[in-house]
């Protein structure tokens, strides 16, 4: 096969009349391995998966409508629904032991918060005491809660 190929491809020796020409079968040749070369490179290009039209990358305009609307900012500090409220130190004190299956004496005066409530610290005596004042529906409320304060909101995200 080699041979064959140089036959075509190599010059014929001098003296003869094939040197200031190429043979018909050389062209052939030469024309059939550059159109292989160019073919093969086409499909190769038409194949990729490549997008000019990214979509991570373009700009999403928003919709004709109405604009989406920001939820209000939530109070701060509060209490969750959930919590205990008691009326005394004494009650949440009370609360406590019944908790933890002790016997109290007399009835604990607290209720538990059925929604988000606002709240102003008054003080704090730990982290599981902590004095607040409500501004609910039912007006100015003093008590003593078990809940975790922190001193700072929470970052929302």
């Amino acid at each position: 096969m080699i041979r064959w190929l140089g036959t075509f491809l190599l010059p014929a020796p001098h003296g003869t009349t094939d040197d200031a020409t190429m043979s018909m079968p050389k062209i052939l040749l030469i024309a059939v391995c550059a159109g292989g070369l160019v073919f093969s490179t086409e499909s190769r290009a038409q194949n990729d998966n490549i997008s000019f039209a990214a979509p991570g990358f373009l700009i999403k305009k928003p919709g004709p409508g109405v604009p989406d609307v920001k939820a209000q900012p939530v109070a701060w500090p509060r209490l969750d629904p959930g919590a205990v409220l008691c009326r005394s130190e004494a009650d949440l004190n009370r609360l406590g032991m019944r908790r933890a299956g002790e016997t109290v004496d007399g009835p604990v005066d607290c209720r538990i918060v059925r929604a988000a409530t606002g709240i102003a610290i008054v003080q704090r005596k730990g982290p599981g005491r902590t004095e607040v004042t409500t501004s609910d529906a039912k007006g100015l409320t003093k008590g003593w809660t078990d809940a975790w304060l922190p001193e700072k909101a929470p970052v929302r995200r």
